[in-house]
């Protein structure tokens, strides 16, 4: 990923492990484990009365309840991140394809000592007509932030090429880190219900033990 993108998912991955609501609850009490990109394994609580009790005190349910409820809201505002980011590239990368199949065109008709011609936007609707001379080998591609640079065609498809392998593999990231935190949301709803109904069961128990 490029730094600013690596920024951010630091920025997103550190929300999560900051704990915010969490002051009661260590956040490595309800995760267990990273992914390669160090966002948290939430913890499946199998036995939820030995989870409970592994805390001294032992954890009521309410704030357990809370402490999942918490992660769950983080690892949701970090899939909504994470949907942006998948997003850019699905944009991105058939535009770089695009670059590279015309790069490669021009080369093609440099070789050939052919000319090329090609319609371009003059304004809303409004096209004219112009002959590319290809003989120079000279391409200008942008590359963001109103900055364009001259390239030959090797160099530009050298740029390129580098681009899109880059943004393949940052993409395969986005989608396996999306993945990923789509299951520790699902998991920690599970924690949830699972804990609500044992603490209901149990309150159902004392009851009946009480009134017996």
């Amino acid at each position: 990923m490029s730094s600013a993108e690596d920024d951010a998912a630091e920025s997103a991955v550190g929300g999560l492990e900051g704990g915010g609501g969490l002051s009661n609850i260590g956040l490595d009490s309800i995760t267990e484990g990273k992914n390669d990109r160090g966002i948290p394994a939430t913890r499946f609580i199998d036995d939820i009365e030995a989870f409970v009790n592994s805390f001294d005190p032992p954890a009521s349910s309410e704030l357990l309840i809370g402490a999942y409820s918490d992660l769950f809201s983080k690892f949701k505002a970090y899939e909504q991140q994470l949907e942006q980011k998948r997003g850019m590239y699905l944009e991105k990368l058939p535009e770089i394809e695009k670059s590279i199949a015309l790069v490669r065109y021009l080369k093609e008709k440099k070789i050939s000592g052919d000319t090329v011609i090609a319609r371009y936007n003059l304004a809303d609707t409004i096209y004219s007509k112009a002959e590319v001379d290809c003989s120079q080998g000279i391409v200008n591609l942008w590359l963001g932030a109103n900055v364009m640079l001259e390239y030959t065609y090797d160099e530009a498809l050298e740029l390129l090429t580098s681009k899109q392998t880059a943004a393949k593999k940052d993409y395969k990231e986005v989608v396996e880190d999306l993945t990923f935190t789509r299951n520790q949301i699902i998991t920690s709803e599970v924690n949830i219900s699972r804990i609500y109904n044992w603490d209901v069961r149990r309150k159902r128990e004392l009851k009946l033990a009480d009134s017996s």
